[in-house]
């Protein structure tokens, strides 16, 4: 029986020690005993980029190094730590995926994805990513000092928090056209993202299935994907939804 693991949106801090161990507890009971861990996007609260942002979250690379030794670790940028970079992860043997990433579990094909790029109500939240992830954006950001880039995301993050106070709930939800269309673009039956922080399973047209990944606000979540014989079980944990397909 094979057996994946896949979290989202733990949002790790330095100076949330509680957080770090909780992560630390999740790989070592639960993510150690398994296949494959797929992280689908702001592992960390925030990245300015590998030359700094490494030494500071050198606890969580432990982890992960420790993990890598019996399972198969596979990370996402998100929202937070888009700057994480494929060569600072390869040496802990851990492959980062690109957004919007096809995965064979057993007959069942998964697209993975952040889930930011879903929300296409939010112009100008959509206007902001097509910036920050831009090869300019990301050269001229990396080129400052620790202090500047300090001060641009402080900056951009109180942006940001007045901006989701005028906001409508729905405008930072999914888009159900986009959705739909993401849908057809893949092929695949189901979409597994986090970003929204609205844990559930939602029952798409036609048989398909959207599993949106919670949060770690308040404990360890996580989906964990079960290859039984002919079929695959999803089980959203702790909230125990379930979904089962053949």
């Amino acid at each position: 029986m094979q057996q994946t693991l896949i979290i989202a949106d733990l949002h790790l801090t330095q100076v949330e020690i509680d957080k770090i161990k909780l992560f630390d507890q999740f790989c070592t009971e639960y993510a150690s005993q398994v296949d494959q861990l797929f992280i689908l996007g702001d592992l960390f609260n925030t990245w300015i980029g590998d030359d700094i942002s490494l030494n500071t979250y050198q606890s969580i690379a432990t982890i992960l190094n420790k993990l890598t030794k019996t399972t198969q670790v596979f990370v996402m940028a998100g929202n937070r730590d888009f700057l994480l970079s494929k060569k600072l992860l390869q040496p802990f043997n851990i492959q980062l995926l690109p957004d919007n990433t096809l995965i064979q579990i057993d007959t069942i094909q998964l697209l993975l994805a952040h889930g930011d790029q879903l929300c296409t109500d939010d112009i100008k939240y959509q206007q902001f990513r097509a910036l920050v992830r831009s090869n300019q954006w990301q050269n001229d950001f990396l080129s400052k000092t620790l202090a500047e880039r300090q001060a641009i995301v402080l900056s951009l993050r109180d942006r940001s928090k007045m901006a989701m106070q005028e906001k409508q709930e729905a405008i930072m939800d999914v888009n159900p056209n986009t959705v739909s269309t993401t849908f057809k673009q893949f092929n695949a039956p189901i979409i597994v993202h986090g970003h929204t922080h609205r844990e559930a399973i939602h029952n798409e047209a036609k048989g398909k299935h959207r599993i949106v990944l919670g949060a770690w606000h308040n404990g360890i979540v996580y989906l964990k994907v079960d290859s039984i014989g002919k079929k695959v079980r999803f089980t959203l944990l702790p909230s125990n939804q379930l979904i089962e397909t053949e």
